[in-house]
């Protein structure tokens, strides 16, 4: 995201959770909230009994209940400057997108985010958070700020979600911009809005075929499907492959699932018009972590400013570059690092 004022932010923990996500629970993330989740050993097989006397007889078919991944429950850490302001969006989103067998549909969603004492129209804003499915299980990739005021707040959260519909289970996701305001009482959601990426074009141009076959570069489903729309600049595109030249990158947000404008004013960001893109971990090391090298946070930046980023910002502020304030640092960017291009 382009350069935005707010305040420091964040680190996760990530508490194991076996099974399906009821309620609230279900997301998850944390200093190892990119490892995949594991997937349990299926459950549901009907056993046969003891056969009959007289002829011998084949056993009743065995019937087994899809399994669904295992997640884990976000948490936030002692480096968030702010931790229950995306504590917050996190619950609500892990309360409308994750159910047990049974409780799909908008009334069990309206009753779960209800128990957060939220108002349950938020279930309308859902979108593909809320799919047609039996149950669902979320994971949360990352919560990082799409900026952070004193009494205000965009916490992008980003998704990984496994339906499951009769015997299959489906893979997808999103990233939710979730807005949120301070009070006496604390932080309150006020709006949700779910990525919107577009359709993929056809054929594929091969620099974005390339990129999403690239082992080092992790892309979340939204931004997945950000590549896929065609809709992204060639100098991002340009910029992804040269730093997975050298990193491995771990993206949270590329141009779906932001706010339209750098957030608490009215100018645009450069994420909607497909020429941004944000990095939340580096080689296996969060950006937030306050152990991760400040040496390598120096260096990934400045390789960005060289592969052509005009607009570098995180958690480090660092000096120099090819052309005045190239390199920023603010509250919002205490989480990620904001890799964009004006060209």
């Amino acid at each position: 995201m382009t350069h935005e004022p707010g305040q420091p932010s964040r680190r996760a923990v990530l508490l194991g959770v076996a099974g399906c996500v009821v309620g609230a629970a279900g997301c998850g993330s944390g200093t190892s909230h990119t490892a995949p989740p594991s997937t349990p050993t299926p459950s549901g097989a009907s056993p046969s009994g003891t056969a009959p006397a007289g002829p011998p007889t084949s056993p009743p078919p065995t019937t087994q209940a899809a399994a669904l991944p295992r997640t884990t429950l976000w948490r936030p850490t002692s480096a968030e400057i702010t931790p229950t302001a995306k504590l917050r969006a996190v619950r609500l989103v892990e309360a409308i997108g994750a159910w047990p067998q049974g409780g799909g549909g908008a009334g069990a969603a309206r009753t779960r985010v209800a128990a957060l004492r939220l108002p349950a129209g938020f279930v309308a804003q859902a979108g593909p958070l809320l799919p047609d499915a039996d149950a669902a299980v979320v994971q949360v990739v990352d919560a990082q700020y799409g900026g952070i005021l004193t009494d205000s707040a965009s916490v992008l959260v980003v998704c990984r979600q496994w339906t499951r519909r009769g015997g299959t289970v489906g893979a997808g996701g999103t990233t939710v911009d979730v807005r949120l305001t301070r009070a006496a009482s604390g932080w309150t959601v006020t709006v949700l809005h779910p990525a919107q990426p577009g359709a993929a074009v056809s054929p594929l141009p091969s620099r974005v075929r390339a990129i999403l076959a690239d082992s080092r570069i992790e892309l979340p489903p939204a931004a997945r499907a950000d590549l896929r729309s065609g809709r992204i600049h060639d100098s991002v595109l340009t910029a992804m492959r040269q730093l997975a030249g050298a990193y491995r990158m771990y993206v949270s947000v590329v141009r779906s699932g932001h706010p339209l404008d750098v957030f608490g004013t009215s100018r645009p960001s450069d994420h909607p018009r497909g020429r941004a893109f944000d990095v939340w971990r580096i080689d296996g090391h969060e950006v937030v972590d306050p152990a991760t090298p400040r040496s390598l946070i120096d260096r990934f930046m400045r390789d960005a400013a060289a592969a052509g980023s005009h607009n570098v910002g995180g958690p480090v502020q660092l000096s120099g570059g090819s052309r005045p304030d190239q390199f920023f640092s603010d509250h919002t960017h205490h989480d990620h690092v904001h890799i964009g291009s004006d060209n």
